[in-house]
């Protein structure tokens, strides 16, 4: 019979060493809070070169107490040392039974491998994945990046720093989700760091630059390459999706010992922000802020080309030159706009139902291309499932255009499902929907610019059961609050068994999560996710506090090694 975790507790509580007569007692670390608000800066770090984490964080003012590190120590060499017989004994203890719930997994650092392609601060990160080990996490997310595997030259994959993580999380017994980011580090929400995509591929996106994504300013994002390109072997001789395929491939056959065990789910990048959308709303240089509507991405000569085909398809050849040329730019409101406007905007007219048709149509093709090459490679991997993110466009959702949802690439009105297509489109592959912004409520919201995420989450969830697609999800913000905590609770659990979330992924592993107040709040959210409702917050919360108390030479160890790195 699993023990519960007050049983456990007294398990913690007195840590011997190896080779050592007295034990020692755990007692409640003091750790000075870090300040947060500071802004991210993009770059790249040179191989060998370090660099403080960012956002900036102070030094530790509350240093590691001899007695906390000798235990931690001890304990982290304990589980290392496999061949000890008491270790699996010891594992069982700190390790908390699993339920019937929602399996949390935490996103890890977007510099999680370095730009030489080795693993970056291996010692916090052994650290790191222990500590979430023994509160219960599942496992973790990494970011696979196309532009440090394939840096140099097509098909010469560098996996170093990804398999010796895979080998970690192995020994620690964690799982593991990998996504395939085909695209670049840099210009998003979070980006702490700078991952351009490979060398080669921005040299041929430099040569044509119609390879990448075009507003109708001509302004070019290379963020990703243009789904206009999709089939053309504009890469080398190779097609985007060739690309892509190749690379999974590759993975696949480099981490065959580990499909099925650890990697148990591989989300496969579709656009900006690894996301199934169009760059509609790029940060980089100041171009967009929250919360304008964006702009329509659809003007390199790929894109035109193929809007031009279909609209003299339609018998609308005119139709066919231009995206709107009334639907505002990146900053504006709806009703600032005559395509997006309430009454008579052209959003809702014949050319509107047209274009947005062909806009939202090419990515769901795009889409399918891609998790179909996806679902082919991993097929015959018992235990692997797909995965593609959808983004949480939750600004002006209120209004009757969706505006900002529509120049992503997602038609969904006052008057139509968008994501309903996507689900469908998903369930045919047998993928798992994995959307975002779980943590968010109306009322955090600006109301002038109606916010709805709450009514967005539950319009998906409604997609997904119809479609008889799983669905995952994410927080789409840094949240350590509990408020933040219960709207995810409710979102992931809600329902009978058929509705729970398949898993959910906490955005992100840093040194905050590991301060006292954070990881014990962190720690019960946890629990309760992996409960459910079926026990009161209060006393999760409760034993949760035990817990804390009982690990916190590991997890004041985390934080410190992920401080200093």
């Amino acid at each position: 019979m699993a023990l519960n975790l007050p049983q456990k507790i007294g398990a913690l509580t007195t840590i011997t060493p190896a080779g050592d007569q007295v034990g020692t007692t755990v007692r409640k670390p003091s750790i000075a809070p870090m300040p947060g608000g500071a802004n991210l800066k993009c770059r790249i770090r040179a191989s060998g070169e370090t660099e403080p984490l960012t956002p900036p964080l102070s030094p530790c003012r509350s240093p590691i107490r001899t007695d906390l590190a000798v235990a931690c120590q001890a304990l982290t060499a304990d589980l290392a040392d496999e061949t000890s017989p008491h270790v699996e004994e010891q594992k069982h203890l700190l390790e908390r039974p699993k339920g019937e719930g929602v399996p949390v997994y935490v996103m890890l650092p977007l510099d999680t491998v370095r730009p030489d392609g080795q693993l970056n601060r291996k010692k916090a990160m052994y650290v790191s994945l222990m500590g979430l080990k023994k509160a219960g996490v599942e496992g973790v997310m990494v970011d696979v990046w196309w532009g440090l595997v394939e840096k140099d030259a097509p098909t010469a994959y560098n996996w170093n720093g990804y398999t010796e993580l895979m080998e970690m999380a192995k020994q620690v017994g964690l799982k593991v989700q990998a996504v395939m980011s085909f695209h670049q580090c840099g210009g998003n929400v979070g980006d702490s760091v700078t991952i351009p995509l490979p060398r080669w591929v921005v040299e041929e996106m430099e040569k044509d630059p119609d390879l990448c994504y075009s507003d109708q300013w001509g302004r070019r994002n290379y963020e990703y390459v243009s789904l206009g390109c999709d089939t053309l072997p504009v890469l080398k001789g190779r097609s985007p999706v060739q690309c892509y395929a190749d690379f999974m491939r590759a993975f696949r056959d480099q981490f065959a010992p580990y499909l099925g065990n650890t990697i148990i789910e591989i989300q496969v990048g579709m656009g900006p922000a690894g996301e199934l959308r169009y760059p509609s709303y790029p940060e980089l240089n100041g171009t967009w802020k929250f919360p304008g509507i964006g702009a329509f991405q659809c003007y390199d000569k790929y894109m035109r080309s193929s809007l031009q085909a279909t609209a003299l398809s339609a018998g609308k050849p005119e139709w066919g030159h231009s995206g709107p040329t009334d639907a505002g730019g990146y900053n504006n409101w709806p009703e600032d706009t005559a395509f997006f406007r309430k009454e008579g905007g052209g959003w809702n007219g014949p050319y509107g139902e047209f274009f947005l048709s062909w806009y939202s149509q090419m990515l769901l093709d795009h889409g399918e291309r891609i998790v179909s090459a996806a679902s082919s490679i991993f097929s015959a991997q018992p235990g692997v499932k797909i995965s593609v993110k959808v983004a949480g466009i939750h600004w002006h959702y209120g209004t009757r255009s969706h505006a900002a949802e529509l120049t992503a690439g997602y038609y969904n009105t006052r008057f139509r499902d968008g994501y309903l297509p996507i689900a469908r489109m998903l369930a045919r592959h047998g993928a798992v929907f994995n959307f975002t912004c779980l943590e968010m409520r109306d009322c955090e919201q600006p109301g002038d610019a109606c916010c709805r995420p709450e009514a967005l989450v539950k319009q998906v969830a409604s997609a997904a059961k119809e479609a008889g697609v799983r669905l995952a999800g994410e927080n789409a913000l840094p949240r350590y609050d509990e408020t933040a905590h219960e709207q995810v609770v409710n979102a992931a659990t809600s329902g009978d068994a058929d509705d729970k979330m398949v898993a959910f992924t906490y955005l992100r592993l840093n040194p905050q999560l590991f301060e006292y107040e954070n990881w014990k709040k962190f720690v019960a959210f946890v629990e309760q996710m992996r409960k459910g409702k079926a026990q009161s917050r209060e006393v999760v919360e409760r034993e949760a506090e035990q817990f804390v108390q009982a690990t916190s030479p590991l997890v004041q160890e985390a934080g410190v090694a992920l401080m200093s790195g």
